[in-house]
């Protein structure tokens, strides 16, 4: 049995597809075990500090001032959950009075509130004092905020522990009103990090799907680039004598001479010399 989450209630709390909306609902998917009322007791969030992290994104991306909305009731029955990564809000529906809060976290969940706008406001207007000899109502347009704005997005299923490689990312531009935050916008940002969970293809990646990786193992051969200036160069082969992720600097070793040498991981078994 499946309960679809419907912007007409105020509030709801969604977990796996199903809505929690009335007791004989809540009877209902719990004696169908739909895993509503699980017997350990959830960590809880409380309910003011979510409206005030949900309220500042309201504020930023639909132009508001604090004094100019607020939120619908909270369901007296809806437990709010402690969430360990950052909270994912957007407004998914074409009246945005409707914001979607997202977990994605070890405990995943969603939750819909409504805003509720004071008597006349309208989305997209920066609340501004009065001056002298002049209304409230004098506010101007905020400014334009661009219709779309890049992502970028897998080509591929990517497995969790893969490593990114630049022909399985593509950049795409995706509508700017509700887009994400943590998105990643640049291949370059994703491009040799490691997959911390499966990615499935055309779904924007962001920057908690992804890690640094080891590009260079202790024990490999390592192409080391030593430039002169001038547009001179000069590149040998030295061993790596310790892991390294780009950006990161490790310990080499010249395998002829012996000497040790230092440099900055810059890519698969490429390092800077210093």
């Amino acid at each position: 049995m499946q309960l679809l989450c419907h912007s007409r209630f105020p509030t709801l709390l969604c977990r796996g597809g199903k809505a929690v909306a009335g007791r004989r609902w809540l009877a209902a998917l719990c004696l169908l075990g739909a895993g509503l009322c699980a017997a350990q007791t959830p960590v809880t969030m409380q309910a003011d500090k979510l409206l005030t992290e949900v309220g500042q994104w309201v504020q930023q991306t639909q132009k508001l001032d604090a004094s100019q909305f607020s939120f619908a009731p909270l369901d007296s029955r809806v437990q709010l959950q402690s969430c360990e990564r950052p909270l994912i809000m957007d407004t998914p529906f074409a009246a945005r009075e409707t914001v979607r809060v997202r977990c994605l976290g070890s405990s995943t969940w969603q939750l819909y509130l409504r805003v509720v706008l004071k008597p006349g406001v309208a989305p997209g207007l920066v609340a501004q004092a009065p001056t002298p000899g002049t209304s409230a109502q004098a506010n101007e347009p905020a400014a334009v905020v661009p219709a779309s704005r890049k992502v970028v997005v897998a080509t591929q299923v990517m497995r969790t522990g893969s490593i990114a490689k630049r022909d399985m990312l593509r950049e795409v531009e995706l509508p700017a009103q509700g887009s994400e935050s943590q998105l990643i916008v640049s291949v370059s940002e994703a491009e040799n990090s490691e997959f911390v969970r499966e990615v499935q293809p055309g779904v924007p990646l962001h920057t908690y799907d992804l890690r640094r990786a080891v590009v260079i193992k202790q024990g490999q051969v390592v192409t080391l680039t030593v430039g002169q200036g001038g547009g001179f160069s000069i590149t040998a082969r030295v061993e790596a004598l310790q892991d390294g992720k780009i950006g990161e600097q490790i310990r080499l070793k010249n395998p002829e001479s012996g000497r040790l040498l230092t440099g900055t991981v810059t890519g698969p078994n490429a390092a800077r010399g210093l």
